[in-house]
């Protein structure tokens, strides 16, 4: 059944990623894999569903919290990209291949995405398979700390869009409300979640081989392609930005240090 289940999940990543990548080529834009990201563990822990006999309430709680989590965000990433041009990484790297990028997109962003997404669902896949235990308080632990990781990105992501909105904060730094306790709510909100389906899967024993997918999401939020990439960018952007990282937590949400406010940047 593990073995089903997790070649499942890869032939439904492989297929969605192909034809991501497919539309990619035909709209010239392969800015699109990002909100297909988050659509894809939903398709992962239904695909699971479909396949695995395993303990129906814990099924269920983890089809329910991956779909809310997947469905939000890439609706949200969805609808920030609407009638932007693509995304500057994606076009820096068609100037450096030409007439490559198309096989270059493919294995260096669909693809690698791909096996991360396989690796990220692992707790959404292993935590389908067994039909013992029954939910117990490790689980809803896991769920308590999917909705506080939840609350975290959703109304850091609604705060930021406010934000962006108001003509008024044209050339300021983002650091109200969430953002601050921390530089990034949004991905310590991703963190949580996958922490808290992480957890609601352990309870099963094999299930807690899916920790590895929090590990990875952790160090992808972190050290790879969250906080790292995004505040290079800001530092080049936003001369204030110094003053705000200077007193603000990176990730964890805390109390800002006691350091000079900048009002501008």
């Amino acid at each position: 059944m593990t073995g089903e289940v997790v070649l499942g999940a890869a032939v439904a990543i492989v297929a969605l990623m192909l034809v991501t990548w497919l539309v990619s080529l035909a709209w010239h834009d392969a800015s699109i894999v990002d909100p297909v990201w988050p659509l894809g563990f939903v398709v992962v822990v239904w695909v699971t569903r479909a396949i695995a006999d395993g303990n129906d309430a814990r099924q269920w709680v983890l089809v329910t919290l991956v779909t809310v989590w997947g469905l939000r965000l890439s609706g949200y990433l969805a609808w920030r990209q609407r009638g932007a041009p693509e995304d500057f990484r994606y076009q820096a790297m068609r100037r450096h291949h030409g007439p490559r990028f198309p096989i270059v997109s493919l294995v260096t962003v669909f693809t690698l995405q791909g096996v991360l997404m396989w690796v990220v669902s692992l707790p959404a896949q292993l935590g389908q398979v067994r039909s013992s235990p029954d939910l117990g308080v490790l689980a809803f632990v896991g769920i308590a700390l999917w909705v506080v990781g939840f609350g975290f990105e959703t109304v850091g992501d609604a705060q930021l869009a406010r934000f962006k909105a108001d003509p008024a904060s044209v050339g300021q730094v983002m650091d109200r409300g969430l953002w601050r306790y921390t530089r990034h709510p949004n991905y310590f909100g991703d963190a949580c979640v996958w922490w808290g389906i992480a957890l609601v899967a352990a309870e099963t024993g094999i299930g807690a081989l899916g920790i590895v997918g929090a590990v990875v999401m952790s160090v992808l939020l972190v050290r790879v392609s969250g906080v790292p990439m995004l505040e290079r960018t800001m530092a080049k952007r936003r001369p204030g930005y110094a003053d705000y990282v200077a007193r603000t937590s990176a990730f964890i949400p805390r109390a800002p240090r006691s350091t000079p406010r900048s009002t501008s940047s």
